[in-house]
């Protein structure tokens, strides 16, 4: 089409109007037609479509904001350049609206991309005990976020590439998005280096989301897995934020890993006049009574004796690392009760032996031995 005809034509037709005037109503039309277009389409589909296939119902309603837009933003640059500007206001314009089409472009592709995981992620709600569900929830959620950035590298690439006096940076940041950047960037930038590393998570799974971690001495949970770091629930509710290359590279406890299910230690010392045989049986009936025990693991063993003690320590399993802990201290405190009240015996002592020599055996016997060389001779 001859452009130059046609707005010669206007002019013909409209010259007698302000072209201020021409171009507001050539825009202002379009966009009236784009949001006409928009409607009609979401019609005809969810006459076609939207009882057979639901999904494309949502779809249409989260991304209608930006679809709408992003229709009025192409008709507008498609009328352009109708509009009787001069070339220094109608390129900028253009440039302008085909860079924000871009980037709306992007925003739909990452709401897709939301939705979609959202989507997937209505059939695995329970993530508590469900390992099955917890590795899919990861997975997802890491995928979604490296798919976010994804996004807007090309985003940003091609809105660059519209621009001939900075199309080199465009090309270079695509250059850059490829596998041999992602290479050099691993070793060389922090944060490639933590989006490689989430990946590798993603696939491995060494830990997931609500495992139970131990990590710089500080116990919790793993509250969120983002792009390049993870989010740490501690116990007392503090969040500890950790680099995802940390779990790459660095030791660390995962109490969670295989199942949820933990054994919990209590260490007592008592005396040696103590009858572990009962403790173990009391013990035994305790931990039966807690809804906390699972059922699985119960024992009590002597695991050390020095010159004074004996050492005990009660093994108790829970279904997972709350309830073991809360079980722990729930036994532990029941057992200090019980060797309290029912084997005073059994508590520890601190024991002496004096030895006396000479006279002062009969006078210790008669009880009229001074107090302070009884305790000399406890010292010596």
């Amino acid at each position: 089409m001859n452009w130059q005809a046609v707005m010669a034509d206007i002019d013909k037709m409209f010259g007698w109007i302000p072209s201020w005037f021409v171009g507001l109503s050539l825009v202002a039309g379009a966009i009236l037609l784009a949001l006409a277009f928009y409607r009609l389409a979401v019609w005809l589909l969810n006459r076609a479509f939207g009882t057979r296939l639901p999904l494309l119902s949502v779809f249409i309603e989260r991304t209608s904001g930006p679809a709408q837009l992003a229709l009025c933003l192409a008709a507008v640059a498609l009328v352009l350049p109708l509009a009787p500007l001069d070339n220094a206001f109608r390129t900028p314009l253009t440039n302008l609206f085909v860079v924000a089409f871009i980037a709306l472009i992007g925003w739909i592709s990452i709401r897709v991309v939301d939705m979609s995981a959202a989507r997937y992620l209505q059939n695995f709600r329970d993530v508590t005990e469900n390992f099955v569900a917890r590795k899919h929830v990861t997975q997802v959620r890491v995928f979604k976020r490296v798919a976010d950035i994804i996004i807007v590298i090309i985003t940003v690439s091609t809105a660059l590439m519209t621009f001939d006096s900075v199309r080199q940076y465009g090309v270079s940041l695509f250059a850059s998005a490829g596998a041999a950047g992602i290479i050099v960037g691993l070793a060389a930038r922090p944060l490639l280096s933590n989006l490689i590393a989430g990946l590798q998570i993603a696939i491995t799974q060494p830990i997931r989301i609500e495992d139970a971690v131990i990590i710089e001495n500080e116990w919790g949970w793993v509250e969120d897995i983002a792009a390049t770091y993870v989010v740490i629930r501690l116990w007392d509710w503090r969040r500890m934020v950790v680099p995802l290359s940390y779990f790459i590279e660095q030791p660390f406890q995962n109490w969670t890993r295989d199942t949820a299910s933990l054994i919990g230690v209590i260490a007592l010392h008592v005396d040696y006049r103590a009858d572990v045989p009962r403790i173990r049986r009391w013990l035994e009936g305790a931990v039966k009574e807690s809804q906390l025990w699972d059922g699985a693991v119960v024992n009590l063993q002597v695991i050390d004796a020095d010159s004074r003690t004996i050492e005990l320590r009660a093994l108790v399993s829970a279904r997972n690392a709350p309830q073991s802990w809360d079980l722990r201290c729930e036994m532990r405190e029941k057992l200090i009760a019980f060797i309290r009240d029912e084997m005073p015996e059994a508590l520890p002592r601190e024991r002496a032996i004096l030895i006396l020599s000479g006279n002062d055996d009969a006078d210790f016997l008669r009880g009229v031995t001074p107090p302070d060389k009884v305790r000399a001779r406890a010292r010596n």
